[in-house]
């Protein structure tokens, strides 16, 4: 009996761009209004990609959808409405940098929800990795 082996996807190279609607952030983006400057990390990818994981599942109402070693998909429910939102993380291992899309499924405006959300995971982020460095300076966790 022979095994099937299933074909691997080719990885992601690209995030769904911002519909024209106020709604969506995209570090893809060149239109102003949807433009946001994407994650920086000086630490190895792997390491990168856990910190990206640990924020994600200590986000209040974020349900990680999809994960693949240069993609990560989450879901984030809005607190009032319970509006899926979602989260999408591409990593550009060549320029050490982290692509990121939050946009709402619905509505036309967000009341910037989804700038204010990557703007935290950013702050986020930035911590982990510099607990990443103070540690890696002293040997030992803080």
């Amino acid at each position: 009996m022979t095994k099937k082996i299933k074909k691997a996807r080719s990885p992601i190279e690209s995030l769904p761009p911002c519909p024209n609607r106020p709604n969506c952030v995209s570090s893809q983006s060149t239109d102003p209004r949807h433009a946001i400057e994407p994650l920086r990390y000086d630490i190895p990818i792997s390491k990168a990609h856990q910190k990206l994981l640990k924020i994600l599942k200590n986000m209040p109402r974020t349900k990680i959808i999809k994960e693949k070693a240069n993609y990560i998909h989450a879901e984030c429910r809005t607190r009032f409405l319970r509006f899926v939102d979602d989260l999408e993380f591409l990593v550009d291992d060549t320029d050490a940098i982290i692509h990121v899309r939050s946009a709402s499924r619905v509505g036309y405006s967000d009341l910037g929800v989804n700038r204010k959300r990557v703007e935290q995971f950013r702050r986020e982020f930035e911590t982990e990795l510099a607990k990443s460095k103070e540690k890696d300076k002293t040997g030992k966790k803080r």
